[in-house]
């Protein structure tokens, strides 16, 4: 699953990938024209497991992952310059969901690229460019679908005109300034859409970058679409503690006041935004998040682990980590009847310690 950073250029996006993924990326590097992005994984913090491994004393330590990409910053400007680079909508195009990041900071060696801090103006920019994106696509394809329509058998006729409206829907709703994520649509309406990578249509979270003087701030933007939450964090200082031991990071925290690293916060929100949860595995060889999309039935889930696993599947011995954290051991969660056994049809739950038994 692939999360892409996106913001205006000198919005502290290239700090706020650096503090996600602990990583040391040239911040400046896009203000030269550079479009290649940055890449990388990113481990998705669980306490859960810290805690399963307390229990278990596995051999190792697995958590779930996504990978965060941090394209060129956009400038604005693609309305009138015949939209965003191709370089860069095809980086944004294979994304899952975006990671917006907007300026809060006020920083006067960071001059911002239109001369004043307005984090409501700038989201306003960066919604219009995804929209405009997407607009251009559908009215290409209008073009051919009322070139097409008139040519085609019945059945095949029905099915683009069933597009064309749709499309026409979309349209409307883009002018009207309502992203394509905001605008309800049947299963088959989503199907008929899916091949398009509309940037509009991907789950989209909103990570105000704050300055030093905001910490503990929640800055004022009525931001309204429809995004899973906004997370605000100041990129520098998050920046600063990825880079710190786990020692010198708490000793930074205390001094500033702050109980966790927002960084945290950002990635788990990530991970929720694409539809994401994780079942769990624990024993003596290893405790591990496992990931599976929302609403996934146990059969499938199985897969996620191996296919023979999903092919041979029985039935599958859940219990709920707070089920088993209250028993204390999974030896007690049997007696006090929290170990379930579950078909092919459970819809596994987050949190779930699942142990598949199969014969293939």
């Amino acid at each position: 699953m692939k999360i892409a950073n996106i913001g205006l250029a000198n919005s502290g996006k290239t700090t706020v990938f650096n503090a996600l993924t602990r990583g040391t990326a040239e911040t400046t590097a896009y203000a030269s024209g550079q479009l290649e992005p940055n890449l990388a994984m990113v481990k998705v913090p669980d306490q859960r497991l810290v805690v399963l491994a307390g229990m278990f004393k596995p051999k190792k330590i697995t958590y779930a992952d996504v990978q965060y990409i941090d394209v060129a910053g956009i400038t604005g400007t693609g309305r009138q310059g015949g939209g965003l680079p191709p370089a860069l909508l095809n980086y944004l195009g294979t994304a899952d969901a975006l990671l917006h990041v907007v300026r809060t900071f006020a920083d006067t060696t960071v001059p911002h690229p239109d001369g004043s801090i307005d984090p409501v103006r700038d989201i306003q920019t960066v919604d219009m460019e995804l929209a405009f994106s997407d607009l251009a696509i559908i009215e290409r394809r209008l073009v051919r679908l009322n070139a097409e329509i008139s040519k085609m058998a019945s059945k095949d006729r029905e099915l683009r005109i069933a597009e064309r409206e749709l499309l026409l829907r979309l349209q409307t709703a883009l002018e009207a300034e309502t992203p394509i994520r905001a605008v309800t649509m049947s299963d088959e309406e989503e199907r008929l859409i899916r091949g398009y990578q509309f940037l509009t249509a991907k789950p989209l979270l909103l990570a105000p970058n704050l300055g030093e003087g905001q910490l503990g701030t929640a800055p004022a933007i009525p931001y309204t679409y429809a995004q899973s939450a906004v997370v605000p964090l100041c990129g520098k200082i998050e920046a600063e503690l990825a880079q710190l031991d786990d020692a010198d990071a708490r000793s930074f925290m205390d001094d500033l006041g702050i109980s966790s690293p927002a960084r945290d916060l950002v990635i788990q929100r990530s991970y929720e935004l694409l539809g994401l949860i994780s079942f769990l595995t624990a024993g003596p060889d290893e405790v591990r998040a496992w990931t599976i999309r929302r609403n996934t039935p146990a059969v499938e889930a199985a897969g996620a682990i191996h296919s023979d696993i999903q092919r041979g599947f029985i039935r599958a011995e859940i219990v709920a980590y707070h089920d088993l954290i209250k028993a204390g051991s999974m030896n007690e969660a049997k007696k006090l009847g929290t170990v379930r056994m579950e078909g092919k049809s459970y819809i596994v739950q987050d949190g779930d310690i699942c142990h598949f038994l199969f014969n293939v």
